[in-house]
């Protein structure tokens, strides 16, 4: 069973991470997105992917819940309950799309993309691209890091040096992406992609278990929804 989540359809991925993020924005109470966030985590041993790959992911998420819960329970009004509630939700929202990035192939995505969702050839191949090149870029960054560390250009544990090192390396970085990005939208352009029907060396395959993921999605928002009221604590966003 495990990696059956690698197996579905990139498309039903997609529209079962939109339905979470469309189904958990208007509801700000813990238990509606906990009760999402707890059904998603129960998805992760059938995802294939290895503790370092979710440890690389998790961990700035868990950073960025934390934080927003704690800017709003210091500066809001709305109490410590709403602060946990907003923490909650933003890994409830943004679990599903990790997934979905992680176990998806992007060949496959655009593929789904454009035979699936109907998405235009031209921002589909744009996906498509911009996935590819994340590889890309993360070696460019580990290039640079050795690069500047063989020229004796450590910072020590000097933030101040630390941070003008980091902030080097990602203004390098954007020059390379641009140059890169530039040479492949040219080389894209010369082969005519994006300029009118083409032909599919692949098909995007549908099975019932990707309908069943979408369906077991939308039961688990109304569930989760239900709980919340039963419990008392369902309290949507401009209530």
């Amino acid at each position: 069973m495990t990696g059956v989540l690698r197996r579905r359809n990139p498309a039903a991925k997609i529209i079962a991470a939109l339905l979470v993020a469309a189904g958990l924005i208007p509801a700000v109470d813990p238990v509606t997105a906990g009760a999402v966030l707890a059904a998603t985590a129960l998805l992760l041993p059938f995802a294939g992917l290895d503790r370092r790959a979710l440890l690389t992911v998790g961990l700035p998420l868990v950073l960025a819940a934390f934080s927003v819960g704690l800017v709003n329970l210091l500066f809001g009004e709305s109490g410590p309950m709403t602060a946990f509630g907003l923490a909650v939700r933003l890994l409830a929202i943004a679990l599903p799309g990790v997934l979905v990035a992680l176990t998806s192939d992007p060949t496959e995505t655009a593929d789904a993309l454009v035979q699936r969702l109907k998405v235009p050839e031209r921002p589909a191949l744009g996906v498509l691209a911009a996935l590819r090149l994340i590889p890309l870029l993360a070696g460019h960054w580990r290039t640079l890091t050795l690069a500047r560390r063989a020229r004796g250009l450590d910072a020590g544990r000097n933030p101040a040096a630390l941070a003008g090192q980091f902030a080097g390396k990602v203004f390098a970085l954007l020059v390379r992406a641009i140059r890169t990005g530039t040479l492949l939208a040219t080389a894209m352009d010369a082969r005519g992609f994006g300029t009118g029907p083409r032909t599919h060396a692949r098909t995007s395959r549908w099975s019932g278990a990707d309908t069943a993921l979408i369906a077991g999605t939308a039961l688990v928002l109304v569930a989760a929804h239900l709980l919340s009221v039963r419990l008392g604590t369902w309290r949507l966003l401009f209530s």
